[in-house]
């Protein structure tokens, strides 16, 4: 008796909808298409506001470029930009870590989270001009005043980030932990750290922004050099079209960071979680 060859099993449609091959490239390409659109479109609205207004009130996207030429053809611009982005970097990395730190201690000791609520909700409604002139005071005209400053802004929001997310760790988790007699450290490393990251990646990006905006403030009033520096001399100067090329300077060193580092990072370290919607 000859045996009957078996058919392959039928695929199981679990009901949720699949993937349509070439659907996310024509999606990122209606994307950008749509982004481009609106950045001629904002060019054009520029270019007209600009025709009925002097050049030190709003100069024309073509004086602005030509001004940002100049700027980067002169030998100061990338040293006044490598300063300003060094000093943002070091701020929000010190803010980072401990906001990171703080927040995983205060969410894991409930008692010290309750103690510690006020002194938080203090530091959160200090402004952050405030913060610049105590830098000032306390640091002179240094790279720390700038740092301080940044670090005061992105260190509370992160923080309190990081300390709401730890209350969304799986108590049953914590209780297992404790079972096989984990320290208080490996609790945190293994259990609270992993499900705290997509929150702090979230709160992180914002930070970095607020930092990078707030270090213009800081910079204007305690450092000899810098982009908030010339941005501040423009000014007094009324070179508009300087003070605009500066701005669209830090604008779009802003977004190629979060385009490039920030969302790559984020989407690899996060692979494994779209991984597991998917299947």
């Amino acid at each position: 008796m000859s045996a009957v060859p078996s058919s392959p099993a039928a695929p199981v449609d679990d009901g949720r909808p699949k993937p349509v091959p070439g659907a996310a490239r024509d999606r990122r390409l209606k994307l950008a298409a749509l982004r481009l659109a609106l950045l001629v479109a904002l060019l054009a609205i520029w270019q007209v506001a600009s025709l009925g207004a002097p050049p030190f009130v709003l100069p024309s996207p073509m004086r602005v470029w030509e001004a940002w030429t100049a700027l980067v053809a002169s030998p100061t611009f990338w040293k006044d930009l490598g300063v300003t982005f060094e000093r943002i970097v070091t701020g929000f990395a010190l803010a980072a870590v401990f906001g990171v730190a703080i927040g995983l201690i205060l969410g894991a000791s409930k008692t010290l989270g309750e103690f510690f609520e006020p002194v938080l909700t203090l530091i959160t409604t200090v402004s952050s001009a405030i913060w610049a002139i105590f830098a000032l005071i306390w640091f002179g005209l240094s790279n720390w005043t700038t740092i301080f400053v940044v670090f005061m802004t992105a260190m509370p929001l992160i923080l309190t980030t990081v300390w709401q997310g730890t209350r969304t760790v799986n108590a049953d988790f914590v209780e297992l932990a404790r079972t096989f007699r984990m320290s208080q450290a490996q609790v945190l490393a293994k259990i609270y750290l992993p499900t705290i990251l997509p929150l702090f990646f979230s709160s992180a990006r914002l930070a970095f922004g607020f930092g990078a905006r707030v270090s213009l403030v800081a910079e204007t009033l305690g450092a000899s050099s810098g982009v908030g520096v010339r941005l501040k001399q423009a000014a007094d100067l009324l070179q508009t079209d300087q003070v605009f090329a500066w701005t669209l300077t830090l604008v779009a060193l802003m977004l190629a960071l979060e385009a490039l580092v920030l969302k790559p990072l984020e989407a690899r370290l996060f692979r494994w979680k779209k991984q597991a919607e998917a299947s």
